[in-house]
């Protein structure tokens, strides 16, 4: 079909365009799709570990519910090796710990709950600390403790933390210290959660005021 004047002039219009940009434009719309295939990709890992995560995490949960400790740190040990960027390690962590802890092997109720404190994301962290601080505060291992307890933690657990802290410190017989931490402790702590009442009832045995 023949083409006419005006029909000519947009084509050569644009095979000149063609020929002084077509080459990179050509490398950028590669470069967008590689950018765009890699994310779908990316997504479909994600998904893919989730899932694979998920069904490990009911394992470790089946073995708590057969009181099965030494299946439920295996499993929880596949889940931090495999898995350990997703939601479940931590999880599968803390849960492996509170087995391990019913079961009397301290030493590795600790070991998942520093895995936990070191590889959880912040409420995950959070929680373990707490919980780890207070196998060690009945160890007697008072200033590692609080040195686990040390450091910044999401505001919805602050008032576990400083409750914990006040533990320690009561424990060691620093009680101005202890005060001031269980007074953090209610500071933190909404009003209508129940805990307060324990703070303020440790509080006052110790010679403070809320």
């Amino acid at each position: 079909m023949a083409y006419d004047l005006e029909e000519q002039e947009q084509i050569a219009s644009l095979k000149a365009w063609w020929d002084k940009y077509g080459n990179s434009t050509t490398w950028v719309l590669i470069a967008a799709l590689a950018a765009y295939s890699g994310w779908n990709g990316w997504n479909y890992y994600q998904r893919d570990q989730a899932g694979k995560a998920s069904a490990l995490y009911d394992q470790v949960q089946a073995a708590v519910e057969a009181k099965d400790n030494a299946k439920v740190l295996r499993a929880a040990g596949d889940m931090e090796t495999q898995f350990g960027s997703t939601a479940y390690a931590p999880m599968a962590a803390l849960v492996a710990a509170k087995s391990s802890f019913e079961a009397n092997d301290l030493k590795s109720a600790k070991a998942q709950l520093q895995w936990a404190v070191d590889h959880g994301a912040d409420e995950f962290k959070a929680v373990a600390k707490v919980r780890l601080a207070g196998v060690l505060l009945d160890e007697k291992a008072y200033d590692e403790a609080l040195k686990v307890l040390a450091g910044d933690v999401p505001a919805q657990f602050a008032g576990a933390v400083a409750d914990r802290k006040g533990d320690v410190l009561a424990a060691q017989n620093k009680l101005a210290e202890a005060r001031t931490a269980y007074k953090a402790a209610l500071d933190a702590t909404d009003k209508k959660n129940p805990g307060r009442q324990l703070i303020q009832m440790k509080l006052e045995a110790i010679g403070g005021t809320a």
